[in-house]
């Protein structure tokens, strides 16, 4: 079997015009404050850097009805067409994005996740297996949950997120299917 690897960058159409999106970003954590959120630092300074706009920022405790009553006021704000978590995603007690995530999505987006371990297969080993990053789209709102560690947060959006984030990537991507999200 040949390696059929392509850079990402190849496929950005230059013919395209970029196209902002406005992103939500939320850490979910017991712990974390805005002066020690490395991990939420991270990917808003990725996103700002790639052409997007932060549509809002929280830190928001690791209880599923919070993180629920968070995903819902996003999804429901015209001004958010994207909400990116990290934390909360591992295998503890108090590890309930993903619940949280499944108790308001429409749709799973079931290939993040896979996509995500295998990409962190080749970085942390056969720890990613305790990963549970997941995503799903929800009334017309795509929703995106990474790890807490910041290097999980680089990989989701360096190797994924910066990609189908970008309308002129190729062949396909998530922002040319947004007008389409709320069909019914």
């Amino acid at each position: 079997m040949t390696d059929k690897t392509v850079d990402p960058a190849s496929r950005i159409d230059t013919a395209r015009t970029f196209v902002p999106v406005r992103i939500a970003v939320a850490t979910i954590s017991d712990t974390r404050t805005a002066a020690n959120d490395t991990s939420g630092d991270t990917l808003v300074a990725r996103l700002k850097e790639a052409g997007h706009v932060l549509a809002a920022r929280a830190i928001i405790k690791d209880d599923a009805d919070a993180i629920v009553a968070a995903l819902n006021g996003w999804i429901d704000d015209e001004q958010v067409d994207v909400v990116i978590t990290t934390g909360g995603t591992g295998v503890t007690g108090r590890d309930v994005t993903p619940e949280a995530f499944a108790r308001v999505w429409e749709k799973e987006i079931a290939g993040f996740g896979e996509m995500f371990r295998w990409i962190s297969l080749a970085k942390i080993g056969s720890s990613t297996i305790q990963s549970r990053a997941t995503a799903g789209v929800a009334r017309g709102t795509y929703l995106f949950a990474l790890p807490g560690s910041t290097g999980a947060c680089r990989d989701g959006w360096d190797e994924i997120l910066r990609w189908q984030l970008d309308i002129r990537h190729r062949p396909c991507n998530f922002v040319e299917l947004m007008p389409r999200l709320r069909e019914r």
